[in-house]
């Protein structure tokens, strides 16, 4: 007997081994025809696979939370086998699914192009319409290595070659006439994949990632459940292209990034003006947040970076100098300066110079919690092609802070966190966010016992704090567990930005104590917390959030005062006096052109507010105010107008 555990706790037995397939006709009709795979005590399993122990399992149909993934490797295999019927000759390696696709790698001589596409998505249409069935085989290695060499598949022989003596082969066999190595699991057939497909772009990729082995061509696509996600997905991009913060930096003239100086910024006026807003405003919270800011070295020996433990889990991300100290002292013996090589890290994180600061001078239990902040200046290298505009830098700014306190503060200071970010990311503009819990990584420092301490002590705080978390394993520091705070923007992208980390490891290896109520030498517990994330990256973000059109609070010009003929030039450079004066960003454009080119070259910039004025606005002593976006205009005092849009202007918080 094989008993089936379903999901809302009801037993289903059978005589012996039951198929997903088997199982889901015994339910229903509907559900035999709706389901795609099954999971299996947590496990993907294709429907036609034996189940042959006692176990729970789940139907999974186009609307579980696992069916994306399954049709997106899917619309991969049948990408593949559709290349190969057009382009005979062309080898294939492989085809995951991504976040919101999937790609393949192929080797072929000759160059694809983007101008293939609509026949390969002709010929992916008509391999669905086949309903082939898709079937899994276990094969020996050495007849699987024979027959990819037979076919010509170098790359899947080599592969197969390579693969752990005790791993399972499993073969997908796709009709009569195309086969894939792969773990699977896949749908019961071609038919059962939704044509909600398209191929979007071609890239060049190597094999196994290593330059010195030849060089693949990555085609990628997109695939959902149903055509209207597909058409959604497709909007979001095309405005996602209208709203890329790399476009709008340079027609906005924020900044600019240049080989000279690969993964940094150099900020214009207009967006460093945007920065420093965004700085005063988190100060500012800070401030009222009871937080001290300190200022540490970004350039540090490599000893404190090997205490901390940097060095061994962190080097391949670090930028480091090597310096020949001359010593003062002259060696008579020697004859010459004797020399110290000393090795030094840019910083790539706070955390360790804000202990150094916490270890001056004696720490009570009564100066706990120590909120420590800092906008601190780091440098991570990143490779050249992960970089991106804004959003992946090697030089960029954190709104770091970390909080050392005791281990009953932990409940606590996690939910006052928790409060003043969504307090900050609502000033923002942003409303929701969804919290992951990241557990301890493969890489880490510290004992177990350590991390099942700050793992629980986290979960509880977050729990005490009225948070849902949804788990992301491993994914946790190297010295501690976190949680990711990841924000929703205006056209329904994803970003994480915010964390909070619990950390035993740190104080321990860089010996900060407090003397408790006792008069015992404890350490503390040390929470590592950002809101922002970067600078460069929040603002980047931000840009694409508002596409350019910050808010009154944000925008680096708010107000310009524009002329409809001279005879108000003189006019027009009272208002704006009268704007800077009330602590507005003004400019004043009194050119020779028309009032409607001066219009529309402003609201190609995103000024917020134009003020208008002409002689019958410098005779009444009123401003006509144009809003970027509106028709209408709105014709007010001068005074009113100042003081209205001052109050708009003000900072939140």
């Amino acid at each position: 007997m094989v008993a089936i555990t379903l999901p809302d706790g009801s037993v289903r037995e059978f005589d012996g081994a039951v198929t997903g397939a088997d199982l889901a006709a015994s339910i229903g009709p509907g559900l035999a025809k709706a389901a795609l795979v099954v999971k299996v005590n947590g496990d993907l399993w294709d429907l036609g696979r034996p189940i042959e122990a006692d176990s729970r399992v789940e139907i999974v149909t186009k609307d579980h939370e696992d069916a994306l993934e399954i049709i997106r490797h899917d619309a991969a295999h049948v990408l593949a086998e559709a290349v190969q019927e057009l382009f005979p000759g062309t080898q294939i390696t492989f085809g995951p699914s991504t976040e919101d696709g999937f790609y393949y790698d192929f080797h072929r001589e000759e160059p694809f192009s983007t101008e293939d596409f609509e026949k390969i998505e002709a010929k992916m249409a008509e391999i669905v319409d086949r309903n082939a069935p898709i079937v899994r085989e276990k094969w020996d290695r050495a007849d699987a290595i024979a027959h990819f060499k037979q076919a010509g598949e170098s790359f899947k022989a080599e592969w197969v070659d390579e693969l752990p003596s005790d791993e399972p082969l499993t073969i997908y066999r796709q009709g009569d006439n195309w086969l894939d190595l792969c773990r699977g699991p896949h749908l019961a057939s071609t038919g059962k994949l939704p044509k909600a497909f398209k191929l979007m772009k071609l890239a060049g990729a190597y094999w196994r990632g290593d330059p010195n082995r030849p060089q693949l061509q990555r085609m990628y696509g997109t695939a959902w459940r149903n055509e209207k996600e597909l058409k959604a997905h497709l909007t979001r991009l095309e405005e996602a292209e209208k709203r890329d913060h790399r476009k709008l930096g340079r027609e906005l003239d924020l900044f600019h990034m240049q080989e000279e100086a690969i993964g940094s910024v150099f900020w214009h006026p207009k967006g460093w003006t945007v920065y420093r807003q965004a700085e005063a405003y988190m100060r500012k919270r800070l401030d009222q947040g009871g937080y001290v800011e300190v200022k540490t070295p970004q350039l540090v020996d490599r000893m404190l970076w090997e205490k901390s433990g940097h060095w061994d889990k962190f080097r391949e991300n670090m930028f480091v100098a090597e310096v020949d100290e001359t010593d003062p002292e002259h060696d008579p013996d020697a004859g010459h300066h004797a020399y110290n090589r000393r090795m030094l890290a840019l910083k790539p994180m706070n955390c360790p110079g804000h202990v150094q600061v916490f270890r001056q001078g004696i720490k009570s239990y009564r100066d706990l919690p120590l909120r420590m902040a800092e906008f601190g200046s780091c440098h991570r290298y990143e490779p050249s092609g992960a970089l991106h505009g804004l959003m992946r830098v090697r030089a960029f700014t954190q709104d770091d802070a970390h909080i050392f306190c005791t281990e009953d503060q932990i409940e606590s200071e996690t939910k006052i966190f928790i409060d003043l970010l969504a307090s900050i990311y609502r000033d923002f503009g942003f409303e929701d966010f969804v919290v992951k819990f990241s557990d301890r990584p493969d890489v880490r420092a510290g004992e177990d016992a350590v991390w099942d301490k700050a793992e629980k002590a986290l979960q509880e705080a977050t729990s005490a704090a009225g948070v849902e978390m949804i788990l992301n394993p491993g994914e946790g520091a190297f010295y501690g567990p976190k949680l990711e705070f990841v924000l929703r923007d205006a056209i329904g992208r994803d970003w994480q930005c915010g964390t909070l980390q619990v950390d035993f490891v740190l104080p321990e290896r860089l010996d900060a104590t407090y003397v408790a109520e006792d008069g015992s030498r404890q350490r503390p517990v040390m929470l590592h917390r950002a809101i922002l994330g970067s600078f460069e990256r929040f603002i980047g973000i931000l840009i694409e959030q508002y596409s350019g059109r910050f808010p009154m609070w944000l925008a680096p010009v708010q107000t310009v005062v524009a002329t409809i003929t001279s005879d108000a030039n003189d006019y027009a450079e009272k208002v704006a006096e009268a704007c800077r004066a009330a602590g507005l960003r003004t400019e004043s454009d009194q050119r020779n052109e028309k009032i409607n080119y001066k219009v529309r070259e402003h609201s190609h910039m995103k000024v917020p507010a134009m003020l208008v004025v002409g002689k019958r606005e410098a005779e009444e002593g009123t401003v006509a105010i144009r809003r970027l976006g509106g028709k209408a205009q709105e014709v007010m005092s001068l005074e009113d107008a100042v003081s209205a849009l001052a109050s708009e202007a003000r900072m939140p918080g």
